[in-house]
């Protein structure tokens, strides 16, 4: 990538991970070391000489390195990115009311949602698990101690059960469908769906420095 030549920390961070699928490359291996082959199964569309372009990039870097099995994964400073997928998440929680048909979906893009959605620590929560279907893979969420934490696979004894479209599941899992609106929609609900509303922060959707400084001098 050409760099921008400025002298701004925007800037530079945009040399190095401005580039078309770069970002979406950092949240498949935010969400799990990948060969190669599942790295163009999490990006739909990507050709494959762009991907390796992208990823000898990212290496070059020094925020990407491969493992002796042949994995990607992440280095430590590629981990950081972390923070600026999350706030992309956050920032762009408002635009997914309505699923595109021809856009692909994945289930384990839900991942770094549900941390936002359910995350921290709140001793109010209920001891249950939920189990999610909307797409090619199940996830659960186990809420224990008033955490909740997210892993691939069926629940093992489920006290709520979602199986909706992905527009429709994201709806629920957020809070913008109540459970009429989503039954209209083609959801079913197995168990007491007032299960979510219990585990999820009030605040996910809130940016978590708070409003931005003002800079503007009289």
């Amino acid at each position: 990538m050409r760099s921008y030549g400025q002298y701004c920390a925007v800037a530079k961070a945009l040399d190095l991970v401005g580039d078309r699928w770069t970002l979406l490359i950092v949240r498949e291996l935010l969400l799990r070391p990948c060969r190669y082959g599942e790295l163009q199964d999490g990006l739909p569309g990507i050709a494959t000489n762009l991907l390796a372009e992208r990823l000898r990039a990212l290496e070059e870097d020094g925020l990407v390195a491969r493992d002796e099995p042949g994995c990607y994964r992440l280095t430590e400073r590629g981990q950081q990115l972390g923070a600026v997928v999350r706030e992309l998440t956050r920032w762009g929680a408002l635009l997914m009311a309505e699923k595109d048909s021809s856009d692909a979906f994945r289930s384990r893009w839900l991942e770094i949602p549900l941390e936002l959605m359910f995350g921290g620590n709140d001793p109010g929560r209920p001891e249950v698990e939920v189990e999610i279907r909307a797409g090619d893979e199940v996830l659960t969420l186990n809420s224990r101690a008033g955490e909740v934490k997210i892993r691939r696979g069926v629940a093992v004894s489920p006290e709520l059960v979602l199986t909706a479209p992905p527009d429709t599941m994201i709806g629920m899992l957020s809070g913008g469908l109540d459970k009429k609106a989503a039954l209209e929609q083609g959801a079913s609900i197995l168990g007491d769906f007032r299960h979510l509303a219990r585990l999820r922060r009030r605040d996910w959707l809130e940016d978590p420095l708070g409003p931005a400084l003002s800079t503007s001098r009289r």
